[in-house]
């Protein structure tokens, strides 16, 4: 069969009229509904394009601008492509923020703490969506009190409560004084384990919707079998719920990975590359002056360069960490409902 009777023959629907035939029989309304159909495809690609371009053209700058050295930040001519092509900004930028070192903390802090909320989270969230208890609506309007307040409007407290912290007046009554806990990781991992945690109230709302739309029917089956609560939550409900938990992960690490007020509260002794970022500037004005051996002031088109780079160097493992989990986290977000 040639190609022109391959199409025709492609053509040819519905008792072998072709499209303008069908066209005519209706009126003219096929060829409409098509037509609209093209414009609703295209205004939908323009608008993720638009939408995608915004969020990438910033790190599609940053990218560009990395590799320059500062003779390209100045020249007029350089927009995009650098003329003079540099590595030295990476070099830099990992000095200045002690890359190694600060990517370990970091990796070691988030891992943690994201696992620590999670575990926590969902236990609570389970009891939200399958059990009656008593103020379970207050308990559960405090949890939404903890997603809309911000955690700046506590810091005071936060303070005070670990400098000088006690339990019941037991370790004042023992060593005449309470503990001081700043500076150290112990405060945070309380926190989290107490679900009071950075955005632990997100969490713990995400997947007590999962669980309130999973039917109830599999627990019944699984009482029925002879499973008490603890091995139907961990054989039964848990797989089902992988998705959320899974996206529930990768909020925590990112938003742990990326925190600046937590980190600087409690664990300000600890070198992340979240709080070396925010130094990095700084670090760079007392380096030139190292090498110079006088004051000097540095140009903001540099030290945009120098931070630039270092946001890069921090977000690309966030970036490599959302490819590999990629499938499960838009699955979690499809399968996620509000069933209120």
């Amino acid at each position: 069969m040639s190609k022109h009777e391959n199409h025709a023959s492609a053509k040819k629907l519905y008792n072998g009229k072709t499209f303008w035939e069908r066209n005519r029989d209706s009126g003219g309304y096929l060829l409409k509904k098509v037509l609209m159909g093209w414009g609703v495809s295209i205004v939908r690609f323009i608008l993720l394009f638009g939408m995608c371009f915004m969020i990438l053209q910033h790190i599609l700058n940053k990218i560009s601008v990395s590799f320059m050295t500062e003779k390209d930040l100045y020249n007029p001519i350089v927009i995009a492509i650098p003329e003079h092509f540099t590595t030295e900004n990476y070099r830099l930028a990992a000095e200045l923020m002690t890359y190694g070192e600060s990517l370990i903390n970091s990796l070691f802090v988030s891992l943690t703490i994201a696992v620590l909320q999670i575990a926590m989270c969902t236990l609570v969230g389970y009891g939200f969506a399958r059990f009656e208890f008593p103020f379970k609506k207050f308990w559960f309007a405090c949890v939404i009190m903890l997603i809309l307040i911000p955690p700046q409007t506590i810091a005071s407290s936060l303070h005070l409560h670990f400098r000088y912290f006690d339990i019941f007046g037991i370790f004042k009554l023992i060593t005449g004084d309470a503990i001081n806990l700043r500076g150290s990781k112990i405060p945070y991992y309380l926190m989290s384990a107490g679900c009071m945690g950075l955005k632990n109230g997100l969490y713990i709302f995400m997947i007590r919707q999962f669980f309130r739309n999973i039917p109830g029917d599999l627990e019944e089956a699984a009482y029925v079998d002879g499973c008490g609560m603890l091995k139907t939550f961990i054989r039964i409900m848990l797989p089902q719920a992988k998705p959320i938990i899974t996206s529930c992960f990768l909020f925590a690490f990112v938003w742990q990975w990326t925190d600046g007020f937590y980190s600087k509260m409690f664990l300000g002794k600890t070198k992340l590359v979240s709080t070396s970022l925010a130094r990095i500037v700084d670090s760079l004005g007392a380096y030139i002056q190292r090498i110079n051996g006088v004051k000097t002031t540095i140009s903001i088109a540099y030290s945009n360069c120098i931070l630039a780079t270092g946001t890069l160097m921090i977000i690309m493992p966030l970036i490599i960490l959302y490819l590999f989990a990629q499938r499960t986290f838009v699955e979690s977000i499809s399968s996620t409902g509000i069933k209120m």
